[in-house]
């Protein structure tokens, strides 16, 4: 009879309707009409007309969820939203009690580690839970006073790799329903080019509605997306891809049978990661400023630029506790990171147990011969004693050290230490703090301090304060199989340096809030990320100044972002998130904050800082270490606790910088312009296109138009060059000042009138002193100084100073001009003009404006050098001339009279697209008799070809 009852009730619950219970903000899931949709599992795009694969039901599958489980999985839905790499999770999960018998319910999710949980809540037979943050102490007095029975939930550290396990436990009665639901935030940073998201997905059993959507928002543009095979193949085809330019949405909905392990195993193949790879359009160096609602967000990673030298001490432990695997899997890593090395790298290895011993007691460069030689040392090393962790680490400082003071040291290079240990202190000095501060007092501050903690026996909050303290981060390397690769993958992400010395300034006073905005160095296929806050009654437009220094060049790169840029954009997306800028702040001053209050000085300001993280973390909703999530029903009689593990003292898990604070209006004084001449700095500092711009320089513009400004006789003489696509004219030609410029042609797309125009299409600038030629052309501008090479898209707003002495400093005002300036005394300004794309005659074509200047030897020749020592005119005889708009003249040079015409040309400096008009003497046949010889006289073979005088 029992048995029968039993059969009864599930046959009840199978054919009763699906229950439903309010979802707390998960929203029901459409695909985008305007996305791309990928090839089920193979990633390759496909017409639009594909849509998602179909869930079939039981009588189409020819599935029965005949295993019945004392407790059925109804659904599990997790969605993620991410908007400008800030991701939104909520994992979703209901259940049946199918038992005659109550029944322990588990709810046990891995988030990543540094996530914020934000929301929780729970519906247990009709009785709805629902979270509130409150502070440690109250949350826990109010847990005390009415304990839920046989509810349980809590937060816990996970041993997994970067996991936190939130978990939830309850017992339902016989047939009652219960549905959870977790919400928590993190942001994704970049790491080898690339940004990941991973979703834990453990449902532990079979379900029969099993939908995961990861919804992606990406302003910037999607560069591409990628969904890598995870599951060992079980669940090929079943991934839906779909990627339109700036958004892209993941789908992953297993039917019972896929979920099944084999066909007819009752346990469920879904217990793994589902991992979503993405990277975004980057065409600025200056980065991506995005503001909205009151925030602002700098993504900033910039690209093609030469990787600076390292000077790297390797830094390994080779105790008695490293023997074996953690060993073995160590020495792989290291011969292949050594290989790894750059021919300008230098490099030496110490290693350490209750010894200090040095491969080299000084810096080496990376040759094949040293490397090779490096990689048998370390072959040799066998494991034993203690651990002398303070000692070595002052060894390695003190090889640096000795290196830089010697002179020994390219000062453009970047100096790291790599500390990889297993273990506590056991020899030498012992107490953690005094080791943090030899080590501080020590290094110098231009040497970064990364630690690599393999394993659970080492104290890694020490590692992480010695490291953060000292310009670097520290990361937990899980002493197992993996082990190799795991280090390989920290080195990789440390490997190129690009930039140095990288600070955000935000100018405008009403920026406040700022977090972390200076940073020692800047990695190549990473991303540095800065918030603030700013005032948006007083601010219509944020403006950004990032000062670094890369492999040959001091950089100054500006942005501006307007409020509405986003608005828009935004409201016309149901998955984007408007208040991801707030969030984003949030997390990251959070997590700077709790990394500050872990090395703060004194009580007091541990005590200030403590007090901040806790206002932040209530007011945000959100649990941190100083914080619990207290969980209750509706009448306040049953409560749970959800404390947070133990702190993190990292800032922004997942981040590999961790910088500091300067006053966001500052600036590096070498990349003030305030210091140059009023002439450079109005063509520096000020607009482009200006409006007071100097009245008198010598001008080409159009196709092209020569306007030569004689500054004694206070007149224009113009006039044009007719030649071919293809030739490159001298414009500048002074070999003994060691300055060239030369100006490559271009032709219209078609002939008008029976005649093929021609413009400057590329300009080249060779500065002879500096050894630097910099080329600038209608698509980017190119800086080549010795064997260094650096590009600027026209996208940029940036400045590039080649010395702190200010001796050539390029400035690129976005989409407008550049700016040349020489030894703060001579510029050159090229304007950008752009044309429609579909125009069917005309083409992109730049001007140049030289203000006269006596900068140049007398030597000095070429189309424009030629005048930069004026020879003497004299105008008469004016008279009407054929177009009585067009009088007529006799002009005097060189011996020589010439017809000239007087007319309008134009200068664009003020008006680009209309110009202004300038009047000017025009001299016929291409400025035969002005110029000397014939304009042909004026043809170089190269770009970077000095003019051959007869």
């Amino acid at each position: 009879m029992k048995q029968l009852t039993c059969f009864l009730i599930w046959l009840f619950l199978l054919k009763a309707p699906a229950f439903e219970i309010p979802t707390n903000g998960l929203p029901e899931f459409a695909e985008y009409g305007n996305l791309v949709e990928l090839a089920p599992g193979k990633f390759q795009f496909v017409p639009d007309n594909r849509r998602y694969q179909r869930s079939l039901s039981e009588e189409e599958s020819g599935e029965r969820m005949e295993d019945v489980d004392q407790v059925t999985l109804y659904s599990y839905k997790v969605q993620s939203m991410i908007t400008s790499r800030t991701a939104n999770t909520i994992i979703q999960s209901k259940l049946v009690n199918n038992s005659p018998q109550p029944q322990n319910v588990v709810f046990d999710v891995q988030i990543p580690k540094g996530a914020f949980i934000t929301n929780f809540s729970m519906t247990v037979d009709g009785t709805t839970f629902t979270s509130t943050i409150k502070e440690k102490t109250v949350g826990r007095a109010l847990y005390s006073q009415a304990r839920a029975k046989g509810k349980t939930a809590g937060l816990v550290r996970s041993r997994a790799l970067d996991m936190e396990n939130f978990k939830t436990e309850v017992n339902i009665r016989p047939g009652a329903k219960v549905q959870f639901e977790l919400h928590y935030q993190e942001v994704k940073w970049r790491k080898l080019g690339s940004y990941e998201h991973r979703l834990h997905l453990q449902p532990g059993r079979l379900a029969k509605h099993l939908e995961v959507d990861v919804w992606i928002v990406e302003p910037q543009g999607m560069r591409f997306l990628h969904v890598p095979d995870t599951f060992e193949g079980h669940f090929d085809g079943v991934p839906v891809i779909s990627k339109g330019p700036q958004k892209a949405h993941v789908s992953f909905r297993p039917t019972v049978a896929q979920q099944r392990k084999c066909s007819n195993c009752s346990e469920t193949a879904v217990d793994g990661e589902l991992v979503v790879m993405y990277d975004v359009n980057r065409e600025e160096k200056a980065g991506e400023l995005e503001v909205f609602n009151g925030y602002f967000v700098h993504f900033f990673a910039p690209e093609n630029l030469d990787p600076i030298p390292k000077n790297i001490l390797f830094v390994i432990d080779v105790s008695g506790s490293m023997w074996g695997i953690k060993m073995k899997q160590t020495v792989e890593a290291m011969k292949t990171i050594l290989d790894d090395l750059r021919a300008e790298d230098q490099f030496s290895v110490v290693d350490f147990n209750h010894n200090v011993r040095s491969w080299r007691n000084d810096l080496v460069s990376a040759t094949k011969t040293q490397i090779a030689d490096a990689k048998r040392y370390i072959e040799k090393i066998q494991p034993s004693g203690g651990t002398n962790i303070n000692e070595a680490l002052l060894r390695a400082i003190f090889i640096l050290n000795e290196a830089n003071n010697l002179g020994l040291l390219d000062p453009n290079s970047v100096s790291l230490i790599i500390l990889v240990s297993d273990g506590d202190p056991t020899v030498g000095e012992l107490k953690l703090s005094k080791i943090q501060k030899n080590v501080k007092q020590n290094i110098q501050d231009n040497i970064s301090l990364f630690s690599l903690g393999i394993g659970f026996d080492v104290d890694y909050d020490f590692l992480k304060r010695l490291s953060n303290d000292n310009r670097g981060i520290a990361q937990r390397i899980y002493g197992n199989q993996d082990t190799s690769s795991q280090l390989k993958k920290f080195y990789n992400q440390v490997s190129t340096p690009l930039l140095r010395n990288v600070q955000f300034s935000y100018p405008h006073p009403s920026v406040t809030d700022v977090t972390q905005n200076s940073f020692p160095n800047y990695f190549g296929g990473s991303e540095i990320v800065v918030a603030g806050k700013f005032d948006p009654d007083k601010l219509q437009q944020i403006q950004s100044i990032i000062t670094a220094t890369s492999a040959n060049t001091d950089l100054v790169l500006e942005t501006l972002a307007q409020m509405d840029d986003l608005e828009d954009f935004l409201s016309k997306d149901k998955h984007a998130d408007p208040n991801f800028t707030r969030k984003l702040w949030a997390y990251l001053t959070i997590n700077q904050l709790l990394a500050e209050r872990s090395l703060a000085p004194t009580a007091a300001t541990k005590r200030k800082i403590t007090k901040t993280i806790l206002q932040m973390s209530l007011e945000h909703h959100i649990v941190t270490p100083l914080t619990s999530m207290l969980i209750e029903n509706a009448a306040g009689d049953e409560r749970m606790l959800a404390d947070a593990p133990p702190q993190d003292v990292s800032c922004c898990s997942g981040a590999l910088y961790y910088g500091s604070k300067v006053a966001p209006g500052s600036i590096p004084s070498w990349a003030n312009p305030s210091g140059m001449s009023p002439t450079a700095q109005s063509l520096v500092a000020g607009p482009p296109v200006e409006a007071t711009p100097p009245s008198h320089v010598i001008r080409v513009e159009n196709d092209p138009h020569f306007i030569i400004y004689l500054p004694k006789n206070q007149k224009n003489i113009c006039f044009n060059i007719d030649s071919e696509p293809g030739k490159i004219l001298n414009l500048i030609s002074d070999p003994e000042s060691g300055i060239l410029v030369n100006g490559q042609l271009i032709g219209a797309k078609k002939p008008q009138d029976g005649k093929l125009s021609t413009y400057f299409g590329k300009l080249g600038f060779y500065f002879q002193s500096e050894d630097m030629k910099i080329e600038v052309s209608t698509d980017n501008i190119t800086l080549s100084h010795g064997s260094h090479t650096s590009i600027l898209s026209w996208s940029d707003t940036a400045r590039i100073v080649n010395s702190r002495q200010v001796l050539v400093l390029v400035s690129v005002k976005k989409e407008k001009a550049v700016t040349l300036t020489l030894d703060k005394e001579m510029s050159f300004s090229i304007l950008l003009h752009r044309v429609w794309k579909k125009h069917p005659v005309n083409v992109d074509f730049l001007g140049i404006y030289i203000p006269p200047t006596n900068k140049f030897s007398p030597k000095a020749h070429g189309l424009i050098g030629k005048f930069m020592h004026e020879p003497k005119i004299y105008i008469s005889n004016k008279r009407p001339g054929k177009d009585p708009k067009k009088p007529e003249a006799i002009m005097e040079v060189k011996g020589q009279k010439l017809i000239v015409t007087r007319g309008l040309q134009k200068d664009y400096r003020t008006d680009i697209v209309f110009g202004t008009d300038v009047p000017c003497w025009f001299v016929h046949n291409s400025g035969k008799g002005f110029i000397d010889g014939y304009y042909k006289d004026y043809f170089v073979p190269q770009l970077y070809s000095f003019l051959k005088r007869p």
